[in-house]
């Protein structure tokens, strides 16, 4: 998602800094945006205090992406994205305060938890299951990054806005770390079984990168601070159903295969079973609406895959 946001800063003609450890990318993904003089590459970690110092000192705005993510990495390694999405957030967040730097923080739609008030609304309520399941650890985690930037906008005046992102996809991203449509779409093309986590009965709204990004432009260039929003698309479809829209778009013979929750994950489980945006907010605070349908994401990542390969 970042290499298409810097994409679209540099078109804007913004001079950009990208600090990446590139745990979940890779350095070509921003191929085309190097190969500009506004765009310089950082490899290196938000949990650096003396870097993101000095890196956030030498610019006038912050979009605060870095995070620890994916299903199956928080569940692997749960103490490593604690880790990051807290510590680091806290690392990043307190030097854009220090600045006073206009700031925009990416959240995510696992805030909600296992919320069944859909669609979800900002102010909604957040319903997790046990703290002993690592499953929740990201949900607690940008829960505690979401009030360190609202507590900095109240108490020192950071001029923060909070994006909830709901399940972005598009080119470039990896089916690596559990995302559903590049792993299912890599399979199809490849003509491999689609294995779905669960009965296949859950449902989500996917968001192409590109609206995606829009809408985490408009939100930072707006005058909008310490507030959040949805950013999610339109179409709610169960995962066996996504699997089957796959299979017939990419034209393939695959077949599908159901993977219970405790061999894909381990005992314990949970899941959300509805994820659906209310995106009338950012709507009326902006003017945004997600453009491009589930066909045309399944199509752009159908294509990317065809044409470079898994990004991992």
């Amino acid at each position: 998602m970042g290499s298409h946001l810097v994409d679209l800063l540099i078109a804007d003609g913004h001079h950009i800094t990208v600090l990446d450890d590139l745990s979940t990318s890779q350095a070509k993904n921003l191929a085309g945006a190097l190969e500009s003089p506004h765009c310089t590459l950082v490899q290196g970690s938000i949990l650096d205090v003396a870097l993101v110092e000095k890196l956030v000192g030498e610019v006038d705005g912050c979009f605060h992406l870095a995070a620890a993510l994916g299903v199956e990495r928080i569940i692997e390694r749960p103490l490593e994205s604690l880790e990051i999405n807290v510590r680091g957030s806290e690392i990043v967040l307190r030097a854009c305060a220090a600045r006073g730097i206009r700031t925009l923080v990416t959240s995510t739609s696992e805030i909600y938890g296992k919320s069944e008030d859909i669609p979800l609304q900002e102010d909604g309520d957040r319903v997790l299951g046990s703290p002993l399941k690592s499953r929740w650890t990201y949900s607690a985690a940008k829960a505690l990054e979401e009030a360190y930037a609202i507590i900095l906008h109240q108490q020192e005046g950071l001029p923060v806005v909070i994006a909830r992102l709901f399940n972005t996809v598009g080119p470039r991203q990896t089916g690596a770390y559990g995302m559903v449509i590049p792993r299912f779409v890599k399979a199809a093309l490849e003509g491999e079984t689609l294995r779905i986590h669960g009965d296949g009965t859950q449902s989500r709204v996917f968001c192409h990168v590109t609206d995606a990004v829009r809408a985490l432009n408009g939100l930072f260039f707006s005058d909008i601070s310490g507030d959040v929003f949805n950013v999610g698309g339109v179409g709610e479809i169960s995962i066996a159903e996504l699997a089957q829209k796959v299979i017939s778009q990419t034209h393939s013979s695959s077949h599908v295969e159901l993977i219970p929750y405790a061999e894909a994950y381990g005992t314990g489980f949970e899941d959300m079973q509805r994820r659906v945006p209310d995106i009338s907010k950012i709507n009326r605070a902006i003017g945004w609406k997600p453009e491009i349908s589930l066909e045309g994401i399944i199509d752009d990542v159908a294509s990317f895959i065809s044409t470079h390969g898994d990004s991992q």
